[in-house]
């Protein structure tokens, strides 16, 4: 665990490394069903095991630190804010348009979102009839998952076609505590760098420009209207871009949303992404996070001004290049889907 749980100062080379019923108007149905590939039993389960390993390297630290009551303030995150449990990260799926095939497969039968392959659909994919093989519901996942599809497509097609900002140097964070003391708001075991007063002036001395409501709903009431945008959730499909680090931290989300119709490789892919701005985001933070591995990004500075961004655009592109890959698995969804009027 000790790769995973290092701080970024090893992490930069790896940022920049390319890697009730629907209604019937709802969907289409009559798409027709592009050719699968097929994973015999042996290739699959190697895959499996393969993803297990991967999801356990973070898994198995949050869930005995879960265990002993203790907490992490970077690396519980992933497992805390967003709505999936390592138990969901876990399950292997090998995305839409591909067959799994042999015994192991019928226990899929089972799951939702997949379906057994008939005598017609095995002969397509290549196998025999009477051979136990499932796949990826497509239409099924479609008919249920309607608006999270198309949200979803919005969200990710809006993104990657924005020119990306990189001008906020992470004052988010420090705007979730300027005045902490008139609120009092208390972290339950960190501390401010600066202490509370040498907070508030980095807070004032610079221009915050937060574009993510979900960053942007944590602010204190007296940093809100320091903000010069007004991000909602109304117009988060319009506002965000490519070099919000919480934008790209949220492909994590989309991705997984979209289980399983998206491979579980390409999941981890975002996974990981998510997990190395995590520990960016905080190390720029105003907690003092030296004595958890996380030396700070001093953002107060013009040096930390410059490393910040030179992460926030090496993960950036990062983004861009899973956000397209997202797309591409998404499209035969999103091609599915009767246009809204």
């Amino acid at each position: 665990m000790a790769w995973a749980s290092s701080p970024l100062t090893s992490s930069l080379t790896a940022a920049k490394s390319p890697h009730g019923p629907p209604s019937p108007t709802s969907w289409v149905p009559a798409v027709p069903e592009p050719q699968a590939n097929h994973l015999p039993q042996e290739k699959w389960l190697e895959l499996e095991a393969a993803h297990h390993a991967r999801v356990d390297r973070y898994a198995k630290p949050y869930l005995a630190r879960q265990s002993a009551g203790q907490k992490h303030p970077v690396e519980d995150f992933l497992f805390t804010y967003y709505t999936q449990k390592p138990g969901q990260l876990l399950r292997w799926h090998p995305g839409d348009g591909v067959v799994l095939s042999g015994e192991r497969a019928a226990e899929r039968a089972r799951w939702k979102y997949y379906r057994v392959l008939d005598d017609g659909a095995l002969a397509a994919a290549g196998l025999p009839a009477g051979s136990v093989a499932v796949t990826f519901d497509r239409h099924q996942f479609v008919a249920e998952r309607t608006e999270a599809v198309r949200f979803a497509g919005i969200i990710l097609r809006g993104t990657v076609a924005r020119p990306a900002q990189f001008g906020c140097f992470g004052l988010h964070e420090w705007a979730m505590v300027y005045r902490q003391d008139k609120f009092d708001l208390r972290h339950e075991y960190l501390k401010l760098r600066l202490g509370s007063e040498g907070t508030d002036t980095v807070v004032e001395d610079n221009r915050i420009r937060c574009s993510h409501f979900d960053a942007f709903r944590f602010y204190t009431p007296d940093a809100t209207p320091l903000n010069e945008l007004t991000p909602t959730r109304d117009n988060q499909r319009t506002m965000e871009q490519p070099g919000c680090l919480h934008a790209n931290m949220d492909l994590y989300k989309w991705a997984y949303k979209l289980a399983p119709a998206l491979p579980s490789e390409l999941v981890m892919d975002c996974f990981e992404l998510s997990w190395r701005i995590r520990a960016m985001d905080m190390q720029a933070s105003p907690y003092d996070l030296e004595e958890w591995g996380y030396p700070a990004i001093r953002i107060e500075t013009p040096q930390g001004k410059a490393e910040y961004v030179e992460y926030q655009r090496a993960f950036a592109a990062e983004a861009q290049e899973l956000r397209a890959r997202v797309l591409e698995q998404v499209q035969p969804l999103l091609e599915l889907l009767v246009p809204t009027p």
